[in-house]
């Protein structure tokens, strides 16, 4: 900043966040925080990170309280002033923990993010036609691996699939469905459904799925988990292969449960005159956030604790050295925080916005936090 005006000591600190807060990237507010220690202080003490998490997130706003585990050797606290000051404390640690979770949002790789199945709402043949079937991807010769859902004189009788996730705190993006084209039935009939919608969230209780065996339908899923998403409701085709239903933007699963709400019914079997719904794979794309973070859910208030492991190991992009992956160059950032200033300037009246618009149109790379 030699040479430059500190926008911060110039304007009011209720300004300087409105400001900040047009920073999207987490990898952005890292720039801020490098440009000084006032300015750290500043994105601390303000709590951008978790305001950043939260945007992205507003499943967050459930969050009681962060932690920290496995911290080796406790760091002095921060003086303020002339004393020790637990409540910064406080901020500095939301803020370690709300920037790993903005850097593990934005920079990961996906995965099938699928466990086990847990339950369906109705199963027509068990176990030959069981929701566990819906895992497996591979074509099987001489055998049609499905579920099937119980046959209905009404075709707007709904049917609902819940799978446990990999870990009880991920990002999901996209869930895949290919319905189930039944070739050994005349006419090779696609008993899909007209559409889906997901939810995401966590058992009311530990104890609530218990031993309960795939067979079992559960007594009520409303009454068994706590949704914390629900998603717009998406067309299905009528087509036997993999369709991609992407959501709105990425979302976070806390609690690890994924319900799969097949609405409405197209095909009749000819045998029955009957409604079904089939499906042969289900895919969940996204990313486990464990071991670096993890969830504990407080009962019964349904918040839950936020939790960082500081031994957990932090999933970069493939190809990409940990230390590589935090690199911006010095170019990049002082760039942006010449934006930034100018970004004041245009406040106070005191330049001109084509500028900013030039800066705007150039091409950028992305570099990872």
């Amino acid at each position: 900043m030699e040479g430059g005006m500190d926008f911060l000591n110039c304007l009011d600190p209720d300004m300087s966040v409105q400001i900040l807060m047009y920073l999207k990237d987490p990898s952005d507010l890292v720039c801020v925080s490098s440009v000084s220690r006032s300015w750290r202080d500043f994105v601390i003490a303000n709590g951008l990170f978790k305001q950043l998490c939260l945007r992205m997130f507003p499943q967050l706003s459930r969050v009681a309280h962060v932690m920290e585990l496995n911290k080796c050797g406790a760091k002095e606290p921060v003086e303020v002033g002339s004393s020790y000051s637990m409540e910064w404390e406080s901020l500095a640690r939301d803020h370690r923990v709300y920037a790993t979770l903005a850097r593990l949002c934005t920079s990961f790789h996906v995965e099938d993010c699928i466990s086990k199945a847990i339950s369906a709402s109705s199963t027509d043949n068990y176990p030959d036609e069981s929701i566990e079937n819906t895992l497996q991807s591979a074509d099987i010769p001489q055998r049609a691996l499905y579920w099937s859902s119980k046959g209905q004189k009404n075709p707007a009788v709904p049917e609902t699939l819940i799978y446990k996730l990999k870990s009880e705190f991920c990002v999901i993006t996209e869930i895949n469905i290919c319905p189930f084209e039944a070739y050994f039935q005349p006419g090779s009939p696609i008993y899909s459904a007209k559409s889906v919608r997901f939810r995401m969230g966590h058992p009311k209780s530990p104890n609530d799925l218990g031993c309960r065996l795939l067979g079992d339908p559960l007594p009520s899923a409303d009454d068994t988990f706590i949704w914390t998403y629900t998603s717009p409701e998406f067309p299905m085709a009528q087509k036997s292969c993999l369709q991609k239903f992407r959501l709105p933007e990425p979302v976070l699963c806390i609690g690890g449960i994924l319900q799969i709400e097949l609405l409405g019914r197209v095909q009749t079997q000819e045998v029955d005159g009957l409604f079904y719904i089939c499906m042969s794979y289900v895919q969940v794309v996204g990313h486990s956030l464990s071991p670096a973070l993890c969830v504990e859910i407080l009962e019964p208030s349904g918040t839950f604790v936020l939790k960082k492991d500081m031994q957990g190991k932090f999933h970069t992009h493939p190809g990409l050295p940990e230390k590589k992956a935090r690199e911006i160059p010095n170019d990049q950032w002082l760039r942006r925080i010449r934006y930034l200033q100018h970004f004041v300037d245009i406040l106070q009246g005191n330049a001109n916005v084509v500028e900013i618009e030039e800066y705007e149109s150039g091409e950028e790379e992305d570099y990872p936090l």
